[in-house]
């Protein structure tokens, strides 16, 4: 069950904690290697640390050998009573759960009975699409673990005993060799990138394929692989529709372009940002963006490794503000955009902003403040930069991205 030098990632327990004794089911979500796996077994420890016995947890990897041939729920069901041996209360954690049709019958079963903490974690797009809340009768919360962000890079080199070099240069290995936990245990970069390769592989022909029919296999390639250049950028369906035709006297239609973004979606490869007018107060429908679930994602598919820091640093922010569980929007404002609004609880906000550096001219440094000087409330507004002379300038927080994030710090 367990494995030894556990890096723990605090970001995601501290939120957990609450809900070890309680009895609603907690969902443990993410892309595939984000590490899923290791967040149940950290917990796992601390349970056993603060006096819980090992009989009373019990714990099955479906993926692992001797456990594959777990595929239906009468399966599952005689393997978890086959590990209980008293009337105790238990805690049940089942790694990737998905690999047994109609799993939620059995965690109905078990939560129904009171008598049981459930954890369960899964890859497939059914378990992370949303459907799950009409198949669990029970209450449940879902944790949506991402790829580690730097502070967790940096620390988890250190956990690993990994040479650091300075942090502009690890900033930089970061935005090209990504996140991937596992992807620290290789030397190489070349290694590294091949290991996204293999989990996007993975993903594509384990979570898209068995779930959903794609007719035309090649033309869903090119489609991810047209969004995920793209990344950062903003993004309608009729503009792809018209980039296929254009550039590729390729002929499809927005109701197959929408179904194979979804896919991407689900599978947590990438996120779409809504837009959001800040005058009119509304969504602007067609005007998305999307960010990738980890950057290794884009230069797996280029060989060009140069950076391109805007949108690098754009999702960097995103996915940090993501783990952080704060609600994601662009604003909108005139002319102007403002990279992103952040809401947490029910009304504290953040407005942020996103550059290289204010500090090239005077017209860069006044397109990022000017959204910042439109925009009339008070609620705190931050500009992010890669600048180590830091500004003041009407009320907004400068900060040094890469100071910050190694802060391990919310807004």
């Amino acid at each position: 069950m367990r494995k030894k030098n556990i890096y723990k990632r605090e970001l995601y327990l501290k939120k957990i904690r609450p809900f070890y004794d309680d009895d609603m089911i907690k969902v443990i979500t993410g892309i595939r290697r984000c590490g899923k796996s290791y967040i149940l077994l950290s917990i796992i420890d601390e349970l056993i640390e603060k006096g819980i016995n090992k009989k009373d947890v019990i714990y099955l990897d479906l993926d692992k050998k001797g456990n594959k041939n777990i595929k239906t729920p009468e399966q599952l069901e005689t393997k978890i009573d086959s590990l209980i041996t008293d009337d105790d209360f238990k805690y049940i954690f089942i790694d990737e759960v998905q690999n047994v049709t109609n799993f939620e019958e059995v965690i109905n079963g078990y939560n129904s009975e009171n008598n049981y903490s459930i954890f369960i974690t899964g890859s497939n797009s059914y378990l992370l699409s949303g459907e799950l809340s009409t198949k669990l009768t029970g209450r449940y919360i879902e944790f949506e673990i991402m790829t580690l962000s730097f502070y967790e890079y940096v620390d988890m080199k250190k956990f690993l005993k990994k040479e650091l070099k300075d942090d502009a240069t690890e900033f930089n290995e970061y935005i090209r060799c990504g996140g991937f936990p596992k992807s620290l245990s290789y030397d190489d970069y070349n290694d590294k990138i091949e290991y996204t390769k293999s989990i996007i592989e993975q993903i594509i022909k384990k979570d898209i394929k068995r779930r959903a029919k794609i007719k035309n296999k090649s033309m869903f390639e090119r489609i991810m692989r047209y969004i995920i250049n793209n990344y950062g950028k903003t993004t309608s369906l009729v503009n792809i529709r018209d980039y296929f035709k254009e550039n590729e006297n390729s002929s499809i239609n927005i109701q197959t372009i929408s179904k194979y973004i979804s896919l991407l979606e689900n599978a947590k490869i990438l996120y779409k940002v809504p837009r959001f007018d800040l005058k009119s107060r509304k969504s602007l429908k067609g005007e998305e963006k999307y960010y990738l679930a980890d950057l290794s994602i884009y230069y797996m598919n280029n060989v060009d490794a140069r950076i391109n820091y805007g949108p690098a640093l754009e999702n960097i922010v995103y996915t940090y503000l993501k783990s952080n569980r704060y609600e994601i929007s662009i604003g909108k404002i005139k002319d102007y955009e403002v990279d992103f609004i952040c809401r947490e609880n029910f009304d504290d906000y953040y407005y942020v902003q996103v550059a290289m550096t204010i500090l090239a001219d005077i017209e860069t440094e006044d397109r990022e403040y000017r959204p910042f000087e439109i925009v009339k409330d008070n609620y705190p507004k931050y500009l992010f930069t890669l600048d180590q002379l830091i500004q003041k300038r009407s009320g907004v927080l400068h900060k040094n991205l890469i100071s910050f994030l190694l802060e391990n710090k919310k807004l």
